[in-house]
């Protein structure tokens, strides 16, 4: 999540420059072939281009309302979580008889949103990131599931023997959930909580449950792949027209000038194309690196900041005063 003002422009222009450069390339060979080589016939009406750029311009911007859409669902789903904590901590400070017992819950809680987040991390094969401008992007901040590993995380909360057996199934998060529900069992059979106090507690394991069961729908099922190709399409259709559609109208402009550009107006297609094609190539990869918010990139859902802060209440909740520091943005980015 960027938490700065705004990007800067020299930041936005470097981020698309590998879009700059293809586009550039695509406007000099209409003009190359019509000024250099004399192919005057290569031409195309404008009023079709148009016509071209206005379904464009409606496709691009579906995919961006609900590429932004999936950002806001994740952004909302992980809020859930942040209140549903704070409800498990009220409770298990309440509702726990032993304080070992409420440790034990506050620990594997957090160990439960570890898992959970670096499940959310995991690179899916129709993700951006390892796109050359995304890659390239991740070297200006810190993604701190790519520093550390899942189990030297773990073992900060987690007994040995229940560390082993996280470590050696799929859905880690899922089973220190299954844990949590034993250890509450257990904690009934010895008189640590009351009926009531358990069926409580279950309830808001039951709604840690369907937040991660949202969460995972959002990381596991992409924005719909024909939309996304239609979408590809259309813009790169409608770039490589673009300059053909202009040839003729920049051509025209020769009748009204002298000087050194007599003759040579042609030229100026090639930026003036460039410059118009980059808009739509822009919002294009704008909308690319939104519709999936946990992947790492700079403007995902900062699900490590929102766990570290649970953790931090939920040590404060059952007294302890040594808490773990909040992540601190690099360059205006934190995750």
């Amino acid at each position: 999540m960027h938490l700065g003002k705004t990007y800067k422009v020299s930041e936005f222009i470097a981020w698309t420059r590998r879009q700059i450069y293809l586009l550039l390339g695509v406007g000099a060979i209409p003009v190359v072939l019509y000024q250099v080589i004399g192919l005057r016939w290569l031409t195309i009406p404008l009023t079709v281009v148009g016509l071209l750029g206005t379904a464009t311009s409606f496709i691009v911007g579906f995919k961006n309302v609900q590429t932004y859409n999936r950002t806001a669902d994740a952004q909302q789903i992980w809020t859930s979580i942040l209140n549903s904590s704070r409800f498990w901590g009220i409770c298990i400070q309440g509702f726990v008889l032993r304080p070992d017992d409420a440790r034990d819950l506050m620990e594997r809680h957090i160990a439960w949103l570890t898992c959970l987040r670096y499940e959310l991390r995991k690179p899916m094969p129709w993700e951006s990131m390892e796109k050359a401008s995304n890659a390239e992007y991740t070297r200006s901040y810190r993604i701190p599931e790519r520093e550390t590993s899942v189990d030297e995380e773990l073992c900060k909360y987690l007994s040995e023997a229940e560390l082993r057996q996280i470590l050696k199934v799929g859905n880690q998060a899922t089973q220190v959930l299954w844990l949590q529900s034993r250890g509450l069992k257990r904690m009934l059979d010895n008189d640590g909580i009351s009926l009531t106090s358990y069926i409580e507690l279950n309830k808001i394991l039951k709604d840690l449950i369907e937040q991660q069961g949202r969460a995972e729908r959002i990381k596991n099922f992409p924005y719909p792949r024909q939309y996304a190709i239609i979408n590809t399409i259309f813009v790169w259709a409608f770039c490589a027209l673009l300059p053909f559609g202009l040839l003729k109208e920049f051509d025209l402009l020769n009748q009204g000038i002298t000087g050194f550009m007599q003759g040579s107006m042609v030229w100026l297609v090639i930026p003036f194309s460039a410059t118009i094609s980059w808009m739509y190539t822009s919002l294009e990869q704008v909308g690319e690196s939104t519709e999936n918010p946990f992947e790492g990139g700079a403007n995902d859902v900062p699900i490590t900041q929102i766990s570290r802060t649970i953790e931090r209440e939920l040590r404060e909740v059952i007294g302890e005063t040594n808490l773990p520091a909040l992540k601190q943005p690099v360059n205006h980015i934190i995750l």
